[in-house]
């Protein structure tokens, strides 16, 4: 497996740098992509599911995904060691009868030397906003590099 830069140890820019990775390639809402940055044993806790390796992660981010509709996420560097990032996040998205919903957690990740994950630990809420409640109305992808981070929105 390809190196999959910046590699730990991290420092306070390349933690940053592999946390706006992480979201640019979540809010691609690609399964496909987003399971290629995981170890081919990763293991997972996202609320009450429990995946083990890329198969099971790839099925999770497809349930996910056809359920959160129109999903934006902003993620933002908490803290980091040596291998490990912590990470908070929130996303916004709406389920298929057009209710809104405001998502808050906090992510712990393990890397390997390589620069894959090896471990993503989860926890999650979800609140149920308004459509006129949102504050993420970017297009569909990436966020823009100038629209305000979770701290700016007082998130």
């Amino acid at each position: 497996m390809e190196p999959r830069p910046p590699l730990p140890p991290f420092t306070a820019e390349t933690a940053a740098q592999k946390v706006r990775m992480a979201e640019d390639a979540w809010n691609s809402r690609d399964p496909d992509r987003v399971v290629k940055v995981y170890t081919e044993d990763t293991r997972w806790r996202n609320r009450v599911e429990f995946p083990v390796g890329r198969e099971q992660v790839h099925a999770f981010l497809v349930r996910k995904w056809a359920r959160e509709l129109d999903y934006r996420l902003i993620k933002e560097l908490w803290t980091f060691s040596d291998h490990r990032i912590a990470v908070r996040f929130v996303y916004e998205w709406r389920d298929d009868a057009g209710q809104w919903y405001r998502s808050h957690g906090n992510e712990n990740w393990q890397f390997n030397a390589r620069g894959y994950m090896e471990q993503r630990h989860a926890s999650i809420n979800d609140r149920l906003i308004t459509e006129t409640e949102r504050l993420f109305r970017w297009p569909l992808g990436a966020r823009p590099a100038d629209h305000p981070g979770l701290s700016e929105l007082g998130l």
